[in-house]
């Protein structure tokens, strides 16, 4: 198999993670079963939009619209398991929503920001989506948390870890990002990439540059 298609595989398997299939449909009977109607209605629609983007008729580009929305329904069903420690925001410049770019992109970094630093940290966390349009043509996507961060020896183990460095995976070291990060290089080219920055108990910011395109470009 191709890394192209063995990247597409993974991504993939990373939206259809057993774990969150069950704790979401665990939600929606504990919903149920207290007679919240108008929220199993809610999640339930909500689970339909996630699975219907993550598989997309296996279309490997998607709008940047239909990428929010994907990440939407995710934070959306998130939200109802982790109500007391999980907020977000998502800010989208509407110029750009028919832009089309590489799906499952951001799914994997707001997963990190969840399971790393909001779950981390004391009380209610935030969660910022941000898609807007740069100058030299080109869009930039953020996810910006203000978990538990990291410090600068974890964040120094990350890059090793995204450079091949580590021979194996390292626990918590975020497979996710790192197969997001090869995508986008062997999509877009080696040039193009997640950056993060990180401040141990302040929080992280994982920025992507990629090249704005149009239905005739892709």
């Amino acid at each position: 198999m191709s890394r192209l298609k063995q990247s597409q595989a993974a991504a993939l398997q990373s939206q259809i993670n057993p774990h969150f299939l069950y704790n979401t449909l665990d939600a929606i009977v504990w919903m149920a079963e207290t007679n919240n109607s108008a929220k199993v209605v809610e999640i339930t629609k909500a689970f339909s939009t996630f699975f219907r983007t993550a598989l997309s008729e296996g279309k490997e580009w998607i709008t940047v619209e239909e990428e929010i929305e994907h990440v939407r329904s995710y934070l959306m069903i998130q939200q109802a398991r982790y109500q007391d420690i999980l907020s977000y925001e998502i800010e989208v410049d509407p110029a750009i929503k028919d832009c089309r770019i590489l799906k499952l992109i951001l799914q994997p970094i707001v997963e990190n920001a969840l399971y790393h630093g909001i779950k981390n940290r004391r009380g209610l966390g935030l969660i910022r989506v941000k898609a807007s349009q740069l100058e030299d043509s080109k869009l930039l996507l953020e996810v910006i948390d203000d978990g538990y961060g990291m410090t600068e020896e974890r964040l120094e183990a990350l890059e090793a870890y995204w450079n091949g460095d580590y021979p194996q995976f390292v626990a918590g070291l975020g497979y996710g990002l790192k197969n997001v990060n090869e995508r986008i290089k062997l999509y877009y080219g080696k040039e193009f990439g997640l950056t993060i920055s990180s401040r141990h108990k302040v929080g992280t910011r994982v920025s992507l540059i990629i090249p704005s395109a149009r239905d005739d470009d892709v």
